[in-house]
């Protein structure tokens, strides 16, 4: 077919947008990308704060063991040193005068160390709420 011409080319009419539909288009992409950015900055916002309290928690965890570590040498080095002058004493009376002394010291001790422990984990308690509170803070900031 030569010289023939598309048949469907002269009836093709060129298409345009509405303005109004344009700027619906427009408005709508525009929106979906701040929507978009709001949520990506949430979720990273979410990953740190979660980062953040493990590593609160994790420090928290490693302190605590460190205390109760702590702890458990310095009471079985009382133990120990508590068992070596009982094999010292001479008299039942001496024996049991050593008990009783080393029982209200043992007591004092263990009060002092469960008082410790309870500070201990109220300070890793709010020191691993610290990174939720700047979180929640960041994506819901009070009203003015």
């Amino acid at each position: 077919m030569t010289g023939a011409t598309d048949p469907f080319s002269a009836s093709i009419i060129p298409f345009e947008v509405p303005e109004q539909m344009r700027a619906f288009a427009e408005k709508g992409v525009s929106q979906a990308r701040e929507t978009y950015a709001k949520f990506k900055d949430a979720a990273e916002t979410h990953n740190g704060t979660v980062e953040a309290v493990f590593a609160s928690a994790s420090k928290g965890v490693s302190d605590y063991t460190a205390k109760l570590m702590e702890f458990a040498k310095a009471n079985t080095t009382a133990h120990l040193d508590f068992a070596q002058e009982l094999l010292g004493t001479k008299s039942p009376a001496d024996a049991f005068q050593l008990w009783t002394g080393h029982a209200k010291t043992q007591l004092e001790t263990f009060q002092a160390q469960a008082k410790e422990l309870v500070e201990l984990t109220q300070r890793i308690a709010t020191e691993t709420a610290e990174p939720i509170k700047a979180g929640a803070s960041k994506l819901y900031p009070p009203a003015a």
